[in-house]
């Protein structure tokens, strides 16, 4: 079962390349996708969230291939402005209960059409978004609804590697990743 869906999965991307190519901004929800969707309170009623290390390297690879990188979620807590922060994340949207009218504006803002985006969810909530982007995309433990739905399925969970997942996929579309295969990469915060 598990060949099998390898199979699809490489079929899929296949086929996505030409939906890859255009992507010139990647929006993230956070809890789910950044995370593994768990929250834990510290004994002061801190909110803590565990963010993949492999994953924030991904979001700087494409920051640095040029590609813009936003987070957009319903919720707040402070955790996912202090790793926007650490990330260099210029959009970092929290608490936002309407995500269509949100990426609209960011939209706006960074002049691009649906067709230059690619979000990546996790729940139901997120399949408002389908039609305001080019390429929606469900985390591997995404809800059913979602997955059904999506452009594309990952084939890691979120928080463990999904945003690494596709961001290998879109540096490989816009040639980029065959040299960081092979000299590697050095952040020279430039």
């Amino acid at each position: 079962m598990q060949r099998l869906r390898r199979l699809w999965w490489r079929w899929m991307w296949w086929w996505q390349r030409r939906r890859l190519r255009p992507i010139q901004v990647v929006v993230l929800d956070v809890d789910g996708v950044l995370t593994d969707g768990g929250l834990w309170h510290g004994p002061a009623g801190e909110l803590i969230k565990r963010f993949d290390v492999r994953d924030g390297l991904g979001i700087r690879l494409l920051q640095h291939a040029g590609l813009e990188v936003a987070f957009l979620s319903g919720g707040r807590g402070g955790a996912t402005e202090v790793r926007a922060q650490q990330l260099g994340i210029r959009h970092c949207l929290v608490g936002a209960k309407d995500k269509p009218l949100a990426l609209a504006s960011l939209r706006e803002q960074l002049d691009v059409t649906p067709e230059q985006i690619a979000f990546v969810g996790d729940d139901v909530n997120d399949l408002a978004l389908q039609g305001a982007v080019g390429l929606l995309v469900a985390t591997a433990d995404a809800a059913l609804p979602l997955r059904r739905r999506a452009d594309a399925v990952l084939l890691r969970p979120g928080g463990h590697g999904a945003v690494r997942e596709l961001a290998e996929r879109l540096l490989r579309v816009h040639g980029h990743w065959q040299q960081l295969s092979r000299e590697g990469w050095r952040d020279r915060n430039d």
